[in-house]
């Protein structure tokens, strides 16, 4: 399926992180007619919502970003919100799309439906080679039943759905909220924090042992685009760079970028996630020629420079519901 700067697209959660970087990315492509429904409008938990979203709208393309998230902490306190949430959001929005016979659909995965324990790199076909890391397993498998969805439906009903799966993004304009922010804009918060009120030590969770594998957000928005533009499979796709790296060296190197020069001490009463985090990324290169071109370190300063110049730009609202 080819698609034209005139196809009208709806972008769901594309007024948060990542979906400005892709509403951007396309506008600046020549894509003039997307539209993004606002939580406040469609409640894309409420199937009479969603059904008015497709009348009005009639999509040629519908990208389904909207999605309640968070760090292992509020993942642990919400597990029944996070599935139900995210299940309910996404299942909907495709079957309508399927009635509404929307001509391709994007579904975004996560890295949390990977197993526990799977094998690095994680390749696209491990993915059922075991259950998730407890402490995300809810959103996880919620997320990963778009891609039962995706591939049921392709099966029985011709329907064009497509399915990513994306690393821990970061970058300028994340959500720096002590209580469900990710790991990157956690630290750089904790460590600003700590210089402001001059405090020698900052804790973090786990053992700092863990390792992860992190994707600048814009590098995210130009994966997704050319998903969109070239790829029409059944079969999942990782989103990343392929490297790997232990928490507790993404910390000091944060820690050295921010300037605070105190301790930092781990508290191993707090679980770590998964052991393991970096995926196989062969296959988008080779299905729709995505690379990563941030690397780690430019990332990084220009997430710290974003913190430090936009005070009151800080995002303090929770994880999305849509």
């Amino acid at each position: 399926m080819s698609i034209d700067r005139d196809s009208h697209i709806v972008v769901t959660g594309g007024d948060g992180f990542l979906g400005n970087r892709l509403v951007k990315r396309f506008r600046d492509k020549g894509y003039a007619r997307i539209f993004v429904p606002r939580h406040e409008e469609y409640d894309l938990r409420n199937v009479r919502h969603i059904a008015r979203l497709y009348k009005r709208w009639r999509p040629h393309i519908v990208i389904h970003l909207a999605a309640r998230v968070g760090g292992i902490g509020a993942n642990m306190k919400y597990p029944g919100e996070y599935f139900y949430d995210n299940v309910m959001m996404g299942v909907q929005m495709m079957e309508y799309a399927r009635q509404y016979k929307v001509k391709k659909f994007v579904a975004i995965g996560t890295i949390c439906a990977y197993p526990k324990f799977a094998m690095v790199p994680f390749k696209e076909d491990d993915l059922w080679k075991g259950y998730p890391e407890e402490t995300n397993a809810a959103y996880g498998m919620a997320k990963k039943m778009l891609l039962v969805q995706a591939q049921a439906y392709r099966a029985q009903y011709g329907f064009n759905a497509i399915y990513l799966l994306p690393v821990n993004l970061y970058g300028p304009g994340d959500n720096f909220h002590p209580e469900d922010s990710h790991v990157i804009p956690a630290i750089i918060r904790k460590c600003f924090e700590a210089i402001r009120q001059k405090k020698k030590e900052i804790i973090l969770w786990g053992t700092g042992t863990a390792t992860r594998e992190f994707l600048y957000v814009d590098d995210c928005a130009e994966a997704i685009l050319l998903a969109v533009e070239k790829y029409n499979g059944q079969e999942p796709v990782n989103i990343g760079t392929g490297i790997e790296m232990p928490i507790k060296e993404i910390a000091a190197r944060i820690a050295q970028l921010t300037g605070f020069k105190g301790k930092i001490k781990w508290d191993k009463t707090k679980p770590d996630g998964q052991p393991r985090r970096c995926l196989d990324t062969s296959r988008a290169a080779k299905l729709f020629g995505f690379r990563a071109k941030t690397d780690l370190e430019t990332g990084l300063q220009k997430t710290i420079d974003w913190y430090k110049n936009n005070p009151e730009k800080i995002r303090e609202n929770k994880g999305r519901k849509g």
